[in-house]
């Protein structure tokens, strides 16, 4: 069966409801929107708990835990009952109406504004529930028991690093840095409310994405998350499994011909051999949690599960493993794991990836990548573009990721002619033509737009914080959404016959 889908980030969809960023809700009007399109897929960049100053939804503090920042307030009981936006103080009041009337996401205010509704909504739930021992308090007791194998180390994380001040773990005093059982229980009981208000947020959050789900899901669309690879030093998935990281060695990838020395992220590299020794635990547990958060998932950076490219404080670089039977063991073992959760994969396997990673994609049955301006034969001067119509069924057509220029930006420097709504709509019948069991858009090309989601090796208010010029919710009376929808609901319909 042939999907097609769009590639949008929650913070872009915001809805007449939302406090300056698209929130879990708005999951339930943008997918019926979708539906109205032919699409039945949504594929997002992760939602979780992003570092503090930070704006890129890939400088992720937690890969299990779901930002608070997505969080519907007016959705929250306890919020209503605490008195709602009336409780607040004046200031959050006039920094709510701000967000509401920008049109970029101000991740710092939204925060704040979101952090204090939240810290209301607690104190309420604590007093009138928590502490009476009701039906919701039964309820969060539950969740928290469901969880526990990621939820507890997030929670008690979450409240040290507000206690001591620091969101990086290795600035802790030494007893809570190491992970001493002693300390960490008394932390837990000093800290006993903060981490239950961690753990109450965390029940909010997923019970909000939960019911999006399910409401996405009665509409036809499913959802494609996003796991990151890798996270920052200071994360409590790193606190967490320290032995199996190298902090003297940082991240990156090798020299190609799109640049010279290779990119070094700064992040920790794996310590693959104790990791194998664990059974890949961790990878597995990390699948586990995607699975239950998503139908299906993007795996980035799906060379690095091969292997890595490691840059040593002092020495050369090197690849882990060393050589290729034992990257291809580790790989496809990891894979295997991934597999077996209930969702499905997708393979980011786009740059320089060896020709035996693609080999074993192959052979496990894991779609990769194809985004048609970078389908062709490099090695041939003027080769044409790849038909996508022969792209493989097991695989991912795109016409762009959120890396990426848009079409309009492509066509325009490489066409060097006017990008117009006819080209536009040439370049979307030929993606729909392609012939891979998944479509994916990014709503900028849908609609012909240029505007980025982010301009790698930049930094700045322009990356992360693009939101659609409309709500989401407003979209089924926008003429210009309407005529869109129309257009690819019809693309959907005319290939669905020819590839059938």
């Amino acid at each position: 069966m042939r999907h097609a889908g769009v590639s949008l980030p929650l913070f872009s969809a915001t809805s007449s409801q939302s406090w300056g960023i698209g929130d879990l809700r708005d999951l339930v009007p943008l997918s019926a929107w979708l539906a109205s399109a032919g699409f039945d897929r949504l594929m997002m960049l992760p939602i979780g708990v992003v570092a503090p100053g930070d704006t890129s939804p890939y400088s992720a503090q937690s890969t299990m835990a779901i930002d608070p920042m997505y969080i519907a307030l007016d959705a929250v009981p306890d919020f209503g009952r605490a008195g709602g936006i009336g409780a607040m103080g004046d200031d959050t009041r006039q920094a709510l109406a701000d967000i509401r009337a920008s049109t970029r996401v101000p991740y710092a205010l939204v925060r704040r504004v979101k952090d204090e509704a939240l810290r209301l909504a607690f104190d309420h739930f604590f007093r009138d529930e928590w502490e009476q021992l009701t039906t919701r308090a039964s309820a969060l007791a539950a969740y928290m028991s469901r969880q526990r194998w990621w939820l507890d180390d997030w929670a008690l994380y979450a409240a040290v690093a507000q206690a001591v001040g620091s969101p990086d773990w290795r600035d802790w005093p030494p007893p809570l840095r190491d992970r001493v059982p002693g300390a960490l229980d008394e932390a837990r009981r000093q800290l006993a409310r903060d981490v239950l208000r961690h753990q109450y947020v965390q029940w909010i959050a997923e019970t909000q994405w939960q019911a999006a789900r399910e409401a996405a899901r009665a509409h036809g669309v499913t959802v494609v998350g996003d796991m990151p690879f890798m996270m920052a030093a200071g994360s409590p998935d790193v606190w967490t499994h320290a032995a199996e990281v190298m902090f003297d060695v940082s991240l990156g990838v090798p020299p190609d011909a799109f640049s010279e020395l290779g990119q070094d992220w700064g992040l920790p590299a794996y310590r693959w051999d104790r990791i194998a020794e664990t059974g890949y635990a961790w990878l597995r547990q990390r699948g586990e949690r995607m699975a239950a958060l998503y139908d299906g998932y993007r795996v980035d950076h799906l060379v690095g599960l091969y292997r890595t490219y490691g840059r040593p404080k002092n020495g050369d670089p090197f690849f882990s493993p060393g050589d290729e039977p034992a990257q291809v063991a580790q790989g496809e073992a990891i894979l295997r794991l991934l597999m077996g959760t209930r969702a499905s994969i997708i393979a980011e396997d786009l740059g320089v990836v060896p020709p035996f990673v693609r080999a074993s994609l192959a052979r496990l049955g894991v779609p990769g990548c194809k985004v048609m301006r970078w389908e062709r034969d490099w090695d041939v001067p003027g080769q044409p573009f790849t038909d996508p119509a022969r792209y493989p069924a097991r695989s991912a057509a795109m016409t762009g990721t959120h890396d990426t220029e848009t079409l309009a930006e492509w066509w325009t420097r490489e066409a060097g002619t006017a990008w117009t709504g006819t080209v536009r709509d040439a370049l979307l019948a030929t993606a729909y033509s392609a012939g891979s069991d998944e479509l994916f858009l990014p709503i900028q090309d849908v609609f012909g737009w240029s505007d980025r989601i982010n301009t790698p090796a930049t930094i700045g208010d322009h990356n992360w914080t693009w939101r659609l010029p409309w709500r989401v919710d407003e979209m089924p009376t926008v003429p210009e959404a309407q005529e869109r929808a129309s257009f690819c609901r019809q693309l959907a319909i005319q290939t669905t016959r020819t590839l059938t």
